[in-house]
């Protein structure tokens, strides 16, 4: 036993000291075009990129976000989710910016404090690895390397992509993204089969990348969202194909099944809540965008409204003093108000009113907003020991609490909205109009909540008893009799579940004064009493999402915004910074040479593609079965990518600028090597034409480079020209080139 124990020992010693043999040797793999590629998107992304040390045009909009994000404070943007916002943060606050610096024009001078290099960084980061990405991607197109090499060319020379990635703007940092996605998923999709089937945690890596970079694309930009169903599509026949293959089990194409959903569906839809949650719980403190949301959203944030509804008492009790917001958020938020003015006995139109006091919903906090909570049978407006608190189906009056005048509505046409009630603050002026001021409490978010009106959490219809209309919202503005606010209506056509017939109590306390004069004092002096009042994070969700698509910020006619049809051929440009002194300039131009071969190529492989069609409808095969699947999986990503980024903006009723097309435009350049391979390939049997193509391929590719070298100064903003220069670069009469004459 003992010798037996021995031998295993010196073997164990003789494998060891085999293991441990020097020297250590590693062989590896370089692909020196790819490297060559990416050093050089490196050079011309991130070379001098804090020139200029100003705000450059779009920056003045992100820069306000990265502020607040700075400062905690919320906000929203309704031009898409927060991904995009927190990595141009993530940016600034690695340089130690603290967002205390005011973007209020372009142009503006970046003071010594700011890190101009590290508020641009990671948008140029994006920019430049977008051109690996596409080498990489032609490669998974299943294309050769010199097409990858001509795409990854294309991409590295294109002015507009250069100028878009080297500041604090999003798109570089979108299409990143979305081109990493189809990378991953066209990486996973060609793995060898019995790795996809022996479920190899590295084949699946890819598609749990593809997923991540899916979601992570959409909460940039909701553009991502368009390239993201292209990719779904693409898996989805993919998905299809892999269902008709007989050759693997019931059990393994259902459990590859699983496993594409979960990593193309929920985790994209994971992350897209993740960033959310993120954003909400970062920024706590109130901020200009508060009066957009609801008043429990308001009052969750820090400062702003929570300040005053702290410690408000929960429950609304009979003898309760409450200001009433409506839900509706547009035109703007507001109040229900009253004043000691009453409604014109006749309206311009000849139509009489009740000549009773105005009630409106006004738009700023003011003491006529709040009103007393009323039991119909009882006189007193004072809250009782315990507080008896209003449920869903009580029936309530609402006592001004400045005019002690009730909230009233009869069979009177309103002023603005004549299908509708009067609304009015009752007066007896003993002419057979009696007061009807009965109303019914209906909580519409009950089931949610409790039967009980809360403060700030339940959303109340106030049905008029006598007539069954609803105290709504109208939103239209009064005349200057009404002093301009709000028209408030009673409204027996309403739509069930309309926002405008909401009402929240927003500031509440309990009313401990009979008489009007110190109830007049004692609602200059609010009452707390401590109550913890929270608002989920899903609540939170759903409102911002709610919001973000519904509450839209004005938009003008801009100076440089532009259709997309003028995108194709380029016939407008934008001014991104003009020098204070000189004539130094930057534009988002592209380089024309390549936007002609990407739309030739657009068209060259729709007519290539109709031929393929109409001949295989014959029964005529061209090319090889293989090929043609290349081919048309080329079509499914390149020509199918522009459709889906660039056909949604004919149909959307928005301002739209260049670089809106960008994303569009890198699918073309994918395109465009592809198909001249295909073409050389395939189509062409002669060398001489092989040849022929190979040299106009050539000439084409110096033409790219000459023009990207001449379009360099308005790209870089460097070197500065003459203005005799700067019209030479006037290659079509729309572009504006600005300059100064000397």
């Amino acid at each position: 036993m003992l010798e037996l124990y021995e031998s295993d020992y010196h073997s164990l010693a003789s494998s060891r000291k085999k293991m441990l043999q020097l020297p250590l040797v590693v062989t590896a793999q370089v692909d020196l075009l790819l490297v060559l590629v990416s050093l050089l998107a490196f050079w011309t992304r991130l070379s001098h990129l804090n020139y200029p040390n100003a705000v450059v045009f779009d920056e003045v909009y992100y820069g306000q976000f990265v502020s607040l994000y700075m400062k905690r404070v919320f906000f929203i943007d309704d031009s898409g989710p927060p991904l995009g916002h927190m990595i141009l943060a993530s940016g600034a606050y690695l340089g130690g910016f603290d967002g205390n610096f005011v973007w209020n024009r372009i142009g503006a001078e970046y003071p010594s404090t700011v890190n101009v290099w590290s508020l641009r960084l990671l948008p140029a980061l994006c920019g430049a690895l977008c051109v690996p990405l596409v080498y990489l991607l032609t490669l998974e197109l299943k294309f050769s390397h010199l097409s990858a090499l001509g795409a990854a060319v294309l991409l590295l020379l294109e002015n507009s992509l250069i100028v878009q990635s080297r500041f604090m703007l999003l798109e570089s940092v979108l299409i990143f993204f979305v081109l990493l996605a189809f990378f991953s998923y066209l990486r996973f999709h060609n793995a060898p089969s019995r790795l996809v089937s022996d479920f190899s945690s590295h084949v699946y890596s890819w598609l749990i990348l593809s997923g991540v970079s899916c979601g992570a694309a959409v909460g940039v930009k909701y553009m991502g969202l368009f390239s993201y169903l292209l990719l779904l599509v693409v898996a989805s026949l993919h998905t299809w194909k892999l269902i008709g293959d007989k050759t693997i089990s019931h059990m393994n194409v259902c459990v590859q099944s699983v496993h594409r959903v979960l990593c193309l569906v929920v985790v994209p839809v994971l992350l897209y809540v993740f960033w959310f949650y993120v954003h909400l719980s970062f920024l706590n403190r109130s901020g200009p965008h508060d009066q957009l949301m609801s008043s429990a959203f308001q009052a969750s944030l820090q400062g702003g409204l929570s300040r005053i509804t702290r410690g408000q008492p929960l429950e609304v009790a009979y003898g309760s003093q409450v200001t009433l917001r409506s839900s509706v958020s547009q035109p703007i938020p507001c109040w229900l108000h009253s004043h000691k003015v009453n409604y014109p006995i006749r309206y311009d139109n000849g139509r009489g009113s009740s000549h009773q006091q105005q009630v409106t919903c006004y738009p700023f906090k003011d003491v006529n907003n709040w009103w007393i909570i009323k039991d119909p049978g009882r006189q007193q407006l004072v809250v009782d020991t315990p507080p008896r608190p209003v449920r869903h189906g009580d029936v309530i009056q609402l006592v001004h609490g400045m005019t002690s005048r009730f909230l009233n509505s009869h069979d009177v046409a309103a002023p603005m909205s004549p299908h509708t009630q009067e609304v009015s603050g009752y007066i007896d002026f003993n002419v057979s109009m009696p007061a009807q001021n009965l109303w019914r409490v209906d909580i519409s978010n009950r089931e949610a909540e409790s039967e009980v009106w809360k403060t700030i959490l339940s959303e109340v219809r106030l049905i008029h008893v006598n007539t069954s209309a609803v105290l709504k919202l109208s939103g239209v503005s009064l005349p200057d009799w009404g002093f301009r606010q709000l028209e408030v209506v009673a409204d027996k056509l309403f739509k069930a579940h309309s926002s405008s017939l909401e009402w929240t109590v927003e500031e509440h306390r309990y009313g401990t004064s009979q008489e009007q004069k110190e109830r007049e004092a004692e609602l200059h002096s609010p009452t707390h009493i401590d109550v913890d009042r929270k608002i989920s994070f899903w609540a939170k969700f759903v409102e911002l999402q709610w919001k973000m698509l519904t509450v839209k910020q004005e938009e003008s006619e801009h100076k440089y915004s532009s259709s997309p049809l003028e995108w194709i051929t380029m016939e407008t440009n934008i001014a991104y910074w003009l020098h204070s002194s000189t004539n130094a300039q930057i534009h988002l131009i592209g380089n024309p040479v390549s936007w002609g071969v990407a739309n030739l190529s657009l068209l060259a492989y729709q007519l290539l593609a109709v031929v393929y069609l109409l001949r295989r409808r014959r029964g005529l095969k061209d090319v090889p079965d293989g090929v043609w699947d290349q081919f048309v999986c080329l079509g499914c990503v390149c020509v199918g990518g522009w459709l889906v980024n660039f056909v949604p903006f004919l149909l959307m009723d928005k301002t739209l600028f260049l670089y809106h097309y960008l994303p569009a435009l890198c699918y073309l350049y994918l395109l465009s090597p592809a198909l001249l391979e295909h073409a050389h390939t395939h189509l062409l049997s002669s060398v001489t034409h092989q040849r022929a193509l190979c040299v106009g391929a050539l000439a084409v590719l110096l033409s790219i480079f000459l023009t990207y070298r001449t379009f360099c100064p308005l790209t870089y903003g460097s070197p500065e020209l003459s203005a005799h220069q700067l019209q030479g670069l006037k290659w079509r009469d729309t572009w504006d080139i600005l300059y100064r004459r000397r």
